[in-house]
């Protein structure tokens, strides 16, 4: 069975669970004390971070490449595209995510509450507000970031447009489009399973 050490508010475990919920398979989630990390982790991952997937003597960490593995593991629902093609954009788009909007997550993640960070932090909340801003005229045609199919371009950016009120990001009317698309993602069943206690209380 596979066992994924999850934190219960990292936006990137979010990712992780909201895949296992989705195919619907038997794994199980323990969960991990992200300011007194237990010394597997740093066994199992060097860089100490989480989510970390355990499957007999495989260990993978990373939430993109854990969900790509989850994903081929168990092809239903598919969440990459079958075309090698697509899927390169994909991993493009993925890579693009990380640079352009998860970058300044984890600044918002980090600086959270310390003294002298304000500036910091107007900063990453504004950097993610324009590049959301961006792409919310995709969503006038498209339901999902592929046209009609979930994908895991939607699992990448679920936990990020969840904790918009968390982080202080306030979107401007222009984004109303987008903020449609993530009702869309927040309904569906796995997603609501996949929330943990403390990320329910995230949003208002």
């Amino acid at each position: 069975m596979m066992v994924l050490y999850s934190g219960t508010t990292c936006p990137y475990s979010h990712r992780s669970r909201f895949v296992l919920f989705e195919k619907g398979m038997d794994f199980e989630i323990r969960d991990v004390d992200l300011f007194s990390k237990p010394e597997e982790i740093m066994a199992m991952n060097p860089y100490g971070q989480v989510p970390i997937l355990v499957e007999r003597d495989l260990i993978l960490y990373e939430s993109n490449i854990i969900n790509e593995y989850i994903d081929e593991r168990f092809p239903h629902p598919q969440l990459m595209p079958g075309d090698p093609v697509d899927r390169a954009r994909v991993r493009l788009f993925l890579l693009n995510f990380e640079k352009e909007l998860f970058t300044h997550v984890n600044t918002l993640e980090q600086c959270n509450g310390k003294k002298g960070s304000d500036k910091e932090l107007e900063k990453a909340r504004s950097h993610i507000r324009d590049r959301l801003t961006q792409l919310a005229p995709v969503f006038l045609k498209n339901k999902y970031m592929l046209g009609e199919s979930f994908s895991m371009l939607d699992v990448a950016i679920a936990p990020l447009l969840w904790r918009l009120d968390y982080y202080g990001i306030e979107l401007s009317k222009n984004a109303a489009p987008l903020l449609k698309y993530a009702e869309r993602i927040f309904s569906r069943p796995a997603y609501i399973e996949a929330l943990t206690p403390s990320e329910k209380v995230m949003r208002k």
